[in-house]
């Protein structure tokens, strides 16, 4: 029967995994266009990190309706459509890039971020949901491992496209006429029309393969009344799980710092001295690390340690490796911005599960309020740019200690609280 069972959630969780590899190669991607489109658009820098921004808070828009939108039309239908979403967002790039308008690159990244949302609300609950409570963060880290690679390889292979010779470029730029340089910028620019369709192209692709797959749907039944709890059962009300609640918040800071390390290490190596044709690679460095903790995760969790005791360890590593970098410079810095995605490995695949334990029939809203909090994104990589323009780009990153100083607040306490009635 356990044979049997195995088998059923083999073949949904290897379509996840495959989606997961799409959000990790878009999701990435983004930390080399954001040089790319300050170069391309002639943009300021916190003008850029509005890149990293409109893709993110697609997540605050769009996560309730996400949740509306699987109860309506299904957990199969619904990733269909996110990718169909996604793709128009990808086509959008291409009169953005004729036309070099950054406020069309913003609409198509806010459009893509609309359809990942969908897919991210329907996806993670059917990784948590296929299989035992105990190993959810360590199927969640299998599907971390699909993100991290794509992860790696979206930022090698878009730079080395678009960012070609981009210190030659950067140079020959500022002694440039009006004229010349407009005709070399507007070159630049449809560097990604090419790499976009084919992402489009791939998108829609693959949402006729889940459309038309035996993928097995979830119903609410399945997901929710079958695993009432005691504790939810009384309950009338999302917010009435203040476990949730804090976990939300506790995602939110975890997001935001995520994003950080990966799309701020590329102008952070610059500011080290480290031409942008090496610094380009450092976010691919980062999530080599990410995908190093992945598999620690699967490897360790539930034998040798457990979830919480996985985010209390990752929070202390990121508080270690920001104070490292504070105290080096030049490359041996940069390093221990990379090492974050160490830290940050385990911390989705850890708070999630704790997050949405006991939740019963409210599985899916409070799924949609966590895919919500990944709009942290979107908020704390400008208030980081903010900072290293007051401060410095090295001293700017002392921000993310309190979010990693919270986040352990929540593996130690914030996870287990619970209002019963009397």
């Amino acid at each position: 029967m356990d044979a049997a069972r195995k088998n059923a959630y083999l073949y949904p969780l290897m379509i996840i995994g495959g989606l997961f590899f799409i959000f990790g190669f878009v999701t990435w991607a983004i930390a080399v266009l954001i040089p790319y489109l300050q170069i391309a658009c002639e943009l300021t820098s916190i003008q850029a990190m509005l890149v990293s921004s409109a893709f993110y808070i697609s997540y605050f828009v769009m996560a309730i309706p996400s949740g509306y939108l699987l109860k309506r039309i299904g957990y199969k239908n619904a990733l269909t459509f996110g990718l169909v979403s996604m793709a128009v967002g990808s086509l959008l790039f291409i009169p953005a890039a004729i036309t070099r308008i950054y406020a069309i690159f913003l609409l198509g990244l806010f459009v893509q971020g609309l359809g990942l949302s969908i897919l991210q609300t329907a996806s993670n609950p059917y990784v948590t949901i296929l299989g035992p409570r105990e190993s959810g963060a360590r199927r969640m880290s299998i599907m971390g491992i699909c993100n991290g690679v794509a992860g790696i390889l979206g930022p090698l292979i878009l730079g080395s496209i678009v960012l070609k010779d981009a210190d030659g470029l950067t140079a020959a730029l500022e002694t440039m006429a009006a004229a010349d340089k407009a005709v070399v910028l507007d070159e630049l620019a449809r560097k990604v029309i090419v790499p976009y369709l084919l992402i489009a192209a791939l998108l829609v692709l693959v949402a006729l393969a889940i459309y038309f797959s035996s993928l097995p749907e979830v119903v609410e039944e399945e997901t929710e009344g079958s695993s009432e709890t005691s504790y939810s059962a009384s309950k009338k009300s999302i917010v009435q799980f203040p476990h949730l609640m804090l976990g939300v918040f506790t995602l939110f800071l975890y997001v935001g710092v995520e994003v950080i390390a990966g799309n701020t290490i590329i102008g952070y190596g610059s500011y080290q001295g480290i031409a942008l044709s090496s610094a380009k690679l450092f976010t691919s460095m980062t999530l080599f690390f990410m995908l190093t903790g992945y598999v620690i995760g699967i490897i360790g969790i539930p034998k040798y340690f457990s979830q919480q005791q996985s985010l209390i360890f990752s929070a202390l590593l990121g508080i270690i490796f920001i104070i490292a970098s504070q105290l080096t410079s030049g490359f041996v810095s940069v390093l221990f911005i990379a090492l974050l995605g160490l830290a940050n490995s385990l911390m989705w695949p850890s708070i999630w599960p704790l997050a949405i334990s006991d939740l019963g029939r409210f599985t899916k809203t409070g799924s949609s309020l966590l895919v919500m909090a990944i709009s942290g994104g979107a908020v704390l990589p400008l208030i980081y740019e903010r900072l290293a323009g007051s401060l410095d780009a090295r001293q700017a990153y002392w921000m993310v200690v309190p979010c990693y100083m919270i986040i352990a607040l929540y593996a130690l306490w914030g996870h287990k609280i619970r209002i019963r009635k009397r």
